[in-house]
């Protein structure tokens, strides 16, 4: 690591995985020395799995906000994903969904996009980017038991070297100065025990929880349809009184489908393989099922159960000077809605900018940066507790007349999109965090709303002549008819 003066800041952060490599590359520019401390043995060298990241297996959505952001702090990153053979699929030509309130059209001009690759390739193209930069440094099997200084001033970790191929771990724990820790350890975080420990604050934390499960797998995509082909998506309709049902489909790298099934609490996948088609034919539409017939599965099924929303609320704590939280560690999402990704790099973005207005070691800069990143995490929050509190069994406060309200102007939005290019526009600009919530309340769209669709509902999904083709050809299983009895 090249050295640089001692009078500037030296940053520790908490983890190596996107949310801390995100936040490293956002101060680079403007401290000495950063050391991001790993706890697995080593980070992988190629877009491999990385230890104790199940939901890598999962379906991933990167929307146009969180790719717009990563490629702004670190230029070129795109290309590198696409070089690797993801996909920059436009949003809405890009995109087969059926709606609760019936399909999207499809031939509206694209607005947007989406980033089509495994969680494993967007993860190393960012973390090649970061390590490869001249003041940041990388410290692997090393476990964080605390942290150093009191209410007022963390000023470094207590770290010790973790166990390795089953010797216990030499020494015991030893102190790691820094002007500022950063805590990007995921949901797992043990910040507010660690805080708590110091004399710091205690810190507030919602939790919204539907109990949903995923199910996951890759296919290899029909032949003709490795490439330019659309993801395709049912979501559950939360105005059911049932357990909401997800299919999606995501083409990515070498040729492949990404396939994620999901399910509310009492609607949970299984994870026999056999039960994984016929789950995905129990959906509101059988598009998906029909589609994996036939291509050809090349993985295991993979389950992921931790998706429950958690907001700890960092922001309005008091913390200690020298002190933050980012991504999962501060707000943890529902991966169904596939924000995660793109509110840690919106973050990341957020505390780039408060870096350039205030000096990172000053007095007063923890505060600001923590309400900063705040802000796309909690639109991101929104959209996703703003569904899952309806669903049956959820945990978390209840639906009040306001988020009634609130889901039945979203519902009517979404009714509207289907028949109209400006209001499509808007709501993906909300769904893709390129844009806050409150432009769904401006005057075109309240009008446009209350106008409703300028085209008549569609019957079907729009689907090219290439995608007819696939379609209609033999199956390579036969699908199962019991499945709309019983999805699990």
């Amino acid at each position: 690591m090249t050295s640089h003066p001692s009078a500037l800041p030296r940053v520790v952060v908490l983890g190596g995985g996107l949310a801390g490599t995100l936040a490293a590359a956002a101060l680079a520019p403007h401290v000495g020395e950063i050391l991001i401390v790993e706890r697995d043995s080593a980070l992988p060298q190629t877009p491999a799995p990385r230890a104790r990241l199940p939901q890598a297996a999962h379906a991933h959505t990167l929307w146009a906000g969180g790719a717009d952001a990563m490629e702004e702090l670190l230029p070129g990153v795109t290309t590198d994903w696409l070089a690797a053979g993801a996909h920059r699929i436009p949003i809405p030509n890009g995109m087969v969904s059926f709606s609760p309130a019936g399909w999207y059209r499809r031939s509206w001009d694209p607005t947007h996009y989406v980033i089509g690759a495994g969680r494993d390739l967007i993860d190393w193209a960012v973390r090649r980017r970061v390590l490869g930069m001249p003041n940041v440094g990388l410290r692997t099997r090393t476990k964080i038991t605390g942290l150093a200084g009191d209410g007022a001033r963390v000023r470094g970790v207590y770290v010790e070297q973790a166990a390795h191929d089953g010797q216990e771990a030499p020494g015991g724990p030893s102190l790691v100065e820094a002007d500022l820790v950063i805590d990007a350890t995921g949901r797992g975080s043990k910040s507010t025990r660690w805080l708590l420990d110091i004399g710091g604050p205690e810190v507030r934390e919602t939790v919204v929880d539907a109990g949903v499960r995923y199910a996951s797998r890759r296919y290899r995509a029909p032949e003709g349809a490795e490439t330019d082909w659309p993801v395709v998506h049912i979501p559950a309709d939360a105005r059911q009184a049932r357990p909401g049902l997800f299919a999606t489909i995501i083409p990515i790298e070498d040729g492949q489908w990404h396939v994620s099934l999901s399910g509310t609490r009492g609607g949970e996948p299984a994870s026999r393989e056999e039960l994984f088609e016929e789950f995905a034919r129990g959906v509101r539409h059988p598009l998906v099922a029909d589609l994996l017939a036939r291509a050809e599965p090349i993985s295991d099924v993979s389950v992921y159960a931790r998706t429950a929303n958690h907001r700890r609320q960092f922001e309005r704590a008091g913390l200690p000077e020298g002190f933050l939280v980012v991504g999962d560690a501060a707000t943890s999402l529902n991966p169904v809605y596939g924000h995660g990704m793109s509110a840690a790099a919106l973050g990341a973005l957020a505390l780039r900018g408060q870096a350039a207005r205030t000096p990172v070691a000053s007095a007063g800069f923890t505060s600001r940066a923590q309400r900063a990143m705040a802000r796309p995490a909690a639109a991101a929050w929104l959209l996703a507790v703003g569904q899952d509190r309806f669903y049956p069994g959820a945990i978390g406060r209840k639906p009040n007349l306001a988020d009634r309200l609130s889901a039945q102007y979203v519902h009517r939005l979404v009714h509207t999109a289907t028949g109209n290019g400006m209001v499509v526009k808007r709501v993906t600009d909300v769904v893709t965090l390129r844009k806050p919530a409150g432009i769904l309340a401006g005057p075109a769209v309240l009008l446009a709303a209350a106008l409703g669709p300028r085209k008549p509902r569609l019957d079907g999904p729009e689907l090219t002549a290439r995608e007819q083709e696939v379609l209609a050809r033999p199956p390579l299983r036969s699908p199962e008819t019991s499945s709309a009895t019983d999805p699990r």
